[in-house]
């Protein structure tokens, strides 16, 4: 417990840029949005447990958006889900179409314009998250736009589920393109990115990504980088 808390602490914004500006982190709930002074990680404690599993891939080019603000909402009558094809593997996140509609939207308008596509895993936090879907690959880049959809208020950061991330100063539920994984048993994060889902197929991929050796940037030290980002409606 004492190192989740310490990597809470250590990163405590989970931005997305939907505006520009602003690193986007998922926030910790410790103290409001300023990072605790804390020694530089090395890959030795913040990773580097992964022996292997993950194809070599170029490191990702930053891109600019071609997309506008979209209106299109999920259908809660509908099944959605979303396949992720990286250079360690696939994964799939069933979309929340009920609580969460307009995020979702959003993220399949962004996967079926291919913007995903060629995009990086740019942040990894053992124990915490992974962190990916930034056109600049430093987590200051978004899509040009940002939409709000609060989460719902007893959502639960746990293992596998999907969320987006935003600045400190952005309001709860604010979304761009940048979308995180969790994976520690509970991230212990307040109800404040919006909601994309669950990861219901692939949750080892998404483990052995989590566990990548990574810098003091909290960039693995090894491109991770997404081929493809499909969604599937049914």
């Amino acid at each position: 417990m004492p190192r989740l808390l310490a990597l809470l602490l250590a990163c405590l914004l989970l931005g997305v840029a939907g505006c520009g500006g602003d690193d986007e982190e998922p926030a910790s709930s410790g103290a409001a949005g300023q990072p605790t002074e804390t020694a530089a990680p090395t890959p030795e404690d913040t990773g580097g447990e992964q022996e292997g599993g993950c194809a070599p891939a170029a490191n990702p080019k930053s891109k600019d958006p071609d997309v506008t603000k979209p209106k299109q909402k999920l259908d809660p009558a509908k099944t959605y889900v979303a396949t992720v094809d990286t250079n360690c593997g696939e994964f799939e996140i069933t979309l929340d179409a009920k609580r969460a509609p307009k995020t979702g939207g959003s993220f399949k308008y962004l996967a079926d314009r291919g913007f995903y596509d060629g995009l990086g895993f740019h942040r990894i936090v053992p124990g915490f998250v992974i962190q990916g879907g930034d056109p600049k690959g430093n987590g200051s880049g978004g899509p040009g736009y940002s939409i709000v959809e609060p989460p719902p208020e007893d959502l639960v950061y746990e293992r596998g589920v999907v969320a987006m991330a935003k600045t400190a100063i952005e309001d709860p539920g604010t979304s761009g393109s940048q979308f995180f994984v969790v994976t520690a048993e509970d991230a212990e994060l307040p109800p404040e990115y919006a909601l994309v889902g669950k990861v219901t197929r692939g949750q080892d991929v998404v483990d052995l990504m989590g566990v990548a050796p990574v810098g003091p940037d909290e960039q693995p030290v090894k491109p991770i980088v997404m081929k493809s980002v499909e969604v599937a409606e049914g």
